[in-house]
């Protein structure tokens, strides 16, 4: 065999020997950047019987490749416009407010959110930090975005946050907020619509496309989609509102990664992947209504 078959062949056989395990089985556990553990991926299914595989034969010595990854169009959600509520604040407002238009009952303007058990960072910050990488990944694909905030230094209430982005007219609201228990062992991604009013129904669709895409991308329990009428912002919308719980402060590992930059993208991937399932609906919803 000629010396320059030799070495293609000798380097395809490295090429697959450094393919990620994750491709053709269950993937080991990556140490994050801060020392905790990113959750396990799902293994690539087998192809059942007369279907294609995922690999590809097109190399002329016969060894199996993978096909390119596929790109997500950079202009898909131009004209869609999107709010984003990094919920809480540094210092919370204890003042009053109507829980619902019309409604009798009361409750505190915004809180400053709970607490990172681990990193004791404030659940504030995260929402910041993950809120403006969710913005850039959105406006780059074309999407037009508001923010309620973009500092930590602000007070402004539930109340007033959902009237803002009703204003805007935004065709999706995410409030994106960490959770917190007394059992430290709870972990998961969630989402929260309102139970009842307007909006409700289109909000649970776009709950339910944005929490399959994060669970999707982090490898995270599903904690599960939740119909309340006891949040004000929710409340308050007559958009599109979704409010997503990233993960538990309370559970020392989940706090990590919520802190953790690697994991923030694996979360905004899945958010962005939901967005534009959810986006992708609502332009076939037009068609056929107009067709």
């Amino acid at each position: 065999m000629k010396k320059w078959k030799i070495w293609i062949l000798m380097l395809n056989i490295l090429l697959v020997a450094m393919i990620p395990a994750g491709l053709t089985e269950t993937a080991t556990p990556v140490p994050a950047a801060n020392g905790a553990t990113l959750p396990e991926q799902a293994a690539t299914p087998a192809p059942a019987q007369g279907q294609e595989s995922a690999w590809i034969n097109t190399d002329p010595w016969g060894m199996m490749t993978l096909p390119p990854l596929a790109t997500v169009e950079p202009g898909i959600l131009s004209g869609f416009v999107i709010g984003i509520d990094p919920g809480h604040q540094a210092q919370g407002n204890s003042e009053r407010e109507a829980v619902a238009p019309g409604s009798s009952e009361m409750k505190a303007k915004v809180s400053s959110g709970t607490q990172g058990v681990s990193t004791r960072v404030p659940e504030h910050e995260v929402n910041l930090t993950v809120s403006l990488k969710l913005r850039d990944a959105l406006t780059g694909l074309g999407a037009t975005v508001y923010m309620t905030r973009e500092t930590a230094d602000v007070d402004i209430s539930n109340q007033e946050r959902a009237l803002m982005m009703n204003a805007h007219a935004c065709d999706l609201v995410l409030r994106l907020h960490c959770n917190g228990s007394t059992d430290s062992s709870v972990t998961g991604i969630g989402t929260y619509v309102r139970a009842t009013g307007e909006g409700a129904e289109e909000s649970a669709r776009a709950a339910e496309y944005v929490l399959d895409a994060m669970c999707e991308a982090t490898g995270a329990r599903r904690d599960g989609l939740f119909r309340r009428d006891t949040y004000t912002g929710l409340n308050w919308s007559t958009v599109p509102c979704v409010l997503v719980e990233m993960g538990f402060m309370s559970n020392p590992e989940e706090d990590q990664l919520l802190n953790d930059p690697e994991y923030q993208e694996m979360l905004i991937t899945g958010m962005v992947e939901g967005v534009i399932s959810y986006a992708m609906e609502v332009q076939r919803q037009q068609e056929n209504d107009a067709g």
